[in-house]
This record gives C-alpha cells, structure tokens and sequence, in this order.
C-alpha cells in the first residue's frame, strides 16, 4: 500500500533530507586520493549523528545468511554499481566513487546518492557521471500528479541510452517516509506494468543506476555489493523527492 504523506510529514522528511544533503557536501570535500572509503564512513556518521539522526543504513537487513549491513553510507568504487561496503579500501586518483546515504530522523527517513570523482578522472567517466546526473532531472520532469511511474522510468531510459550507457535492471528506486523502502517499486527503464497513478504527497527515492558498458550485474559473495559483469564503471544518483499538485519537491538538496 503506497503511503500519502501530509504536508507537515513531508516537512519532517525536508529536515532529514538537509542533513543528508549536507552530509554529501562533506564527503565531496573529503574525497581525495589517499582517503579511504572507511575513513568517508566515519565522517558521514559522526556528522548525521551530532545533528541528532540516525544512519538509515546502519544495521539494515539484507539477504539471508547476509552480515547486517555494517556502514553508515553505501561506498562503491569503478564498476562497483551499489552497496559497496566501506573499509580499508584507499582511493586513488582516477577512481569514481558513488556514496549512498540514508538518514533517519523524527520518524521519517531520507535518502540520496552522488557519484563523485577522485583527482583528476578520463573524459569518458566524467561523461558518464554527467549522464546519470541529468537523468535523474530527466525522470523527474514525468513525476507529477496524474502521471504514472512509467513515464519517470521511461524518460530516465530514454536519456541514459540516447547518451549510449545502459541503466540497470535488478535494482530499482522505491517509495520512501517512515520506512526506508515503502511502495511502489520504481524502475528506471520501460516495464509492462505502468504502475500506479502519482497523487500528491507521495514521496519516491528515485534513483537511476547506470553502466558505462552492459547491463548485467552481478552480486559478491557478501551478498550485498553488486558489480558490473563487464567490469565497466557505474554511476548512480539520487533524491527523495515529493509529487505534489504542481513541480516535485526535492528533499535531498540544499535550499
């Protein structure tokens, strides 16, 4: 059952979203050569918990026989396409890195994504982060009263394959408020199924995850970090957004 949110729930979720928002600004800051993926996880931490949240992440359940997810945030580097756990894993001039964050507060959860550069990154990549940016903008345009989910998947398949990358398959947005993932399932490529109809005050995590090469992923064996096949980079990026009765309302990014 898909949940409508009040405008007062939605202001809640605005305050979750400006910590996360300001939590990626700090980790763009402190992505450098040399820093490792565990030391960016601290910082995320430290920060959304001095500001009286908690990591959305921390402790999520995952597939059977899978650890309880042990990061704040979401760490994958190359052609890791998401739930990269962070560690000792050290960045190195060239790298890409996509940083998914959750945060919980006053009973609602936010969540966003960023892909960002490390030093000095090939022309391609670059383009590649680009694309995946606009596509979330992209899909955006279609998330409106009245529309259906389709047409936010369709828009955002349509720009990432007229760019010539792929958008994954396996992993898809959600709707978002007290629950991390709550109803619907958002793909970011074309489905038979339409989806349901958008109403204002529902709230989405749209989130388009796309490969500089194929499609097809594959997860690790720790049942949590997913890789292109290909060995290709990905990019991934997000915002929980609102549908309301005019433009949606992103709740990730700084006023």
């Amino acid at each position: 059952m898909i949940s409508i949110k009040s405008k007062s729930e939605i202001d809640l979720m605005r305050k979750s979203g400006e910590i996360l928002a300001k939590t990626l600004e700090i980790i763009k800051d402190a992505i450098k050569p040399g820093v490792s993926t565990g030391e960016l996880d601290q910082l995320a931490e430290d920060f959304i918990r001095k500001h009286g949240a908690i990591p959305s992440f921390k402790g999520y359940k995952g597939l059977p026989g899978a650890i309880d997810y042990p990061g704040s945030i979401c760490a994958s580097v190359n052609e890791e396409v998401v739930h990269g756990i962070p560690g000792l894993k050290v960045l190195k001039d060239g790298d890409i890195i996509s940083v998914d964050v959750g945060v919980y507060l006053n009973g609602f959860h936010a969540d966003a994504a960023r892909t960002f550069a490390v030093g000095s990154i090939s022309q391609s990549a670059k383009h590649l982060i680009e694309v995946t940016t606009q596509s979330f903008y992209e899909g955006i345009k279609s998330a409106v009263k009245g529309n259906r989910i389709v047409d936010i998947s369709i828009a955002i398949q349509k720009y990432v394959e007229s760019n010539g990358f792929s958008v994954v398959r396996e992993y898809v947005g959600h709707g978002i408020g007290r629950d991390m993932h709550e109803a619907p399932q958002i793909p970011n490529y074309a489905t038979r199924e339409r989806g349901p109809r958008l109403e204002a005050g529902m709230t989405l995590a749209i989130e388009p995850m796309v490969n500089q090469g194929k499609y097809q992923v594959k997860l690790l064996d720790n049942k949590w970090t997913v890789v292109t096949t290909d060995g290709t980079l990905s990019a991934h990026y997000e915002n929980t957004i609102a549908v309301t009765d005019g433009e949606p309302l992103i709740l990730t990014e700084l006023i």
